[in-house]
């Protein structure tokens, strides 16, 4: 089952203002978990393990974020009831 357009834009609304942050919390509590364990890493390797998380967060969530900046495409234009 597809999501509607207007549902799309509704979850990744979600996503954005509560999801991402607690990923970000997420992200940052595994950094220093692994830096109380085995120390801190050197700074390119911490830089690659961000850019990775930074990247794996958003691979599930494609789909919803897929045309949500465009025109509603459920929305047809140049409908003549429509115009004023």
């Amino acid at each position: 089952m597809s999501l509607s357009y207007t549902a799309r834009r509704r979850w990744s609304l979600v996503i954005l203002l509560i999801g991402l942050p607690l990923y970000i919390m997420l992200a940052v509590s595994v950094i220093g978990w692994i830096s109380m364990i085995f120390g801190r890493p050197p700074f390119l390797a911490e830089i690659a393990v961000y850019v990775v998380l930074g990247v794996l967060w958003a691979l599930p969530f494609r789909f919803v974020f897929r045309g949500v900046g465009k025109e509603d495409p459920d929305m047809q234009k140049g409908r003549p009831e429509d115009r004023p």
